[in-house]
């Protein structure tokens, strides 16, 4: 498999440029472009370069606003309530953590939800942004539906990511980023795509039965939540699933549950709920990141079952990517996803291109 490797400086430019070739604000492309290279970097190729078409396609026709900031609709002393504008998912996600943050430092914490929303990249990316203030983050958003209820045949919920992260000592952080459904769609269209069958548990048919061929989840039947049929525990990622859409379609007045227009078909706007909370733990029990950094080590250092797969905390999959990035000098990606972008960039007018010249087997 050839992949090509990237400097993190170059797809960040190369996606702004798109972008803004496209009539996009250029502090609104930056911040799309930076989650778009934090989602890759971390090892989430789903969640970057691989989307920004899906964003280019978007702003070129008109379905998502390129102009105008995020409005504060109604506030408390630690709440509020945003409108984002139909804007870029990146531009209201940034608005609101950075509220939940600034709310978090004088009353301890930070709600805040938003309708008119749009796709937003990693959750993770939000929820991290409260670690350089030494804060616990947590960001959640709906999506359109894709996963089928327990006991259900349609689609009524999203993938609804979670995302928390909490500070340890020396830089180090629990950080959870996971879907509530069992897998992204993304990884059925994978084997789809290469001929392979799927593990059970990961979607079902059009008649809610659990199937391991890729085609059925993708032709009528959906996704399935974390824990897959009812007997292994699926009702508990069900349960999580509404959880997220309680604290965004519900909780901001944003589209949810099947409201939600469907993936891919962008006939209308999406108005996406999301929320992002920021918590000081300087306002509870003193020596938070010492307990923190311990309860990481309890689980890292034990004797893992198989001497070759250490275990590994929340985030730590990530941070491995990252490192591992770092010593190659860039971002391994597929030919094909180089190639693809490029051609939408020639359609859009934009150069440079991505380069493709610092090629590496894989």
């Amino acid at each position: 498999m050839s992949r090509c490797l990237i400097s993190k400086v170059e797809v960040q430019g190369f996606i702004e440029r798109c972008m803004t070739g496209v009539g996009t604000k250029q502090h609104h492309a930056r911040s799309l472009a930076e989650v778009l290279v934090e989602g890759d970097h971390r090892g989430h190729y789903s969640h970057g370069l691989n989307r920004m078409d899906m964003y280019v396609k978007d702003i070129q026709t008109g379905i998502c606003a390129k102009d105008g900031e995020p409005v504060v609709e109604k506030e408390s002393a630690a709440t509020a309530l945003v409108d984002g504008k139909n804007l870029l998912g990146p531009v209201v996600g940034n608005f609101c953590m950075n509220l939940a943050i600034k709310k978090a430092k004088e009353a301890g914490i930070g709600w805040v939800v938003a309708h008119g929303s749009n796709h937003y990249g990693i959750a993770g990316y939000y929820s991290m942004q409260a670690l350089k203030e030494n804060m616990i983050g947590m960001s959640f958003t709906n999506t359109s539906p894709l996963v089928v209820p327990t006991r259900g045949k349609d689609c009524t919920l999203g993938t609804n990511p979670i995302s928390v992260a909490a500070p340890a000592k020396d830089g180090d952080s629990f950080v959870l980023d996971m879907a509530t459904s069992a897998v992204a769609l993304g990884k059925v269209e994978l084997h789809e795509r290469r001929g392979d069958t799927i593990p059970e548990g990961w979607g079902c048919d059009a008649q809610g039965k659990l199937t391991t061929d890729p085609k059925r989840v993708l032709s009528g039947g959906g996704l399935v939540p974390i824990g897959g049929s009812e007997a292994t525990g699926g009702y508990k990622g069900y349960g999580l699933g509404m959880m997220v859409e309680v604290f965004c379609g519900i909780l901001a007045g944003a589209q949810y549950s099947n409201h939600v227009r469907t993936w891919k078909v962008t006939d209308r706007v999406a108005n996406l709920g999301q929320c992002f909370v920021a918590i000081n733990p300087e306002n509870f029990a003193p020596g938070f990141a010492d307990r923190m950094s311990d309860l990481l080590s309890i689980q890292r250092e034990m004797e893992p079952a198989d001497p070759s797969c250490p275990v590994l905390a929340a985030g730590d999959p990530e941070r491995m990517n990252m490192k591992k990035c770092e010593e190659m000098g860039g971002i391994p990606y597929h030919i094909n996803v180089v190639n693809y972008m490029n051609e939408c960039a020639k359609r859009v007018g934009v150069s440079p291109l991505l380069p493709c010249d610092n090629l590496i087997s894989n």
